[in-house]
């Protein structure tokens, strides 16, 4: 079983469910198709909070690459899956999707995620994995 930390302001999407996805830098091993995974925030820490129990289970592992938009640094240009490039509508459901939403006005998930990324990640383009879940039947 895989086991991935999550910060705390995406505790709360994970647990209600309405954040099933992540996506994560390459690494040796990652999560597989109809495996379970761990989902925590706080890993190493004494605060250390298991996020959903039981856990939920990996459905799809796909590659992915995001770029910023070099004219406005904090919004998401372009995010292609498996190499297939989502439109301006699939980017804003994406960021939706990861966790990016709270709010109904068009471009405004697109900008947070491209806001996070910007502040959590030193990158002129990211390459990388989306990994998506069920919960636990």
């Amino acid at each position: 079983m895989v086991a991935y930390n999550f910060k705390p302001q995406f505790e709360e999407d994970i647990a209600t469910l309405k954040k099933r996805q992540t996506v994560r830098s390459e690494r040796a091993r990652h999560a597989r198709p109809g495996e379970a995974m761990q989902l925590y925030t706080g890993m190493r820490t004494r605060a250390c909070r298991k996020i959903l129990n039981p856990a939920p289970i990996c459905i799809d592992v796909q590659p992915i690459r995001i770029h910023l938009d070099s004219r406005n640094p904090l919004l998401i240009h372009s995010i292609a899956i498996n190499e297939v490039p989502l439109d301006d509508d699939e980017i804003e459901q994406f960021a939706v999707a990861d966790g990016f939403g709270g709010a109904l006005v068009t471009g405004f998930a697109r900008q947070r995620m491209g806001e996070f990324w910007l502040r959590h990640h030193e990158w002129n383009g990211f390459l990388g994995v989306v990994i998506r879940w069920d919960p636990a039947k």
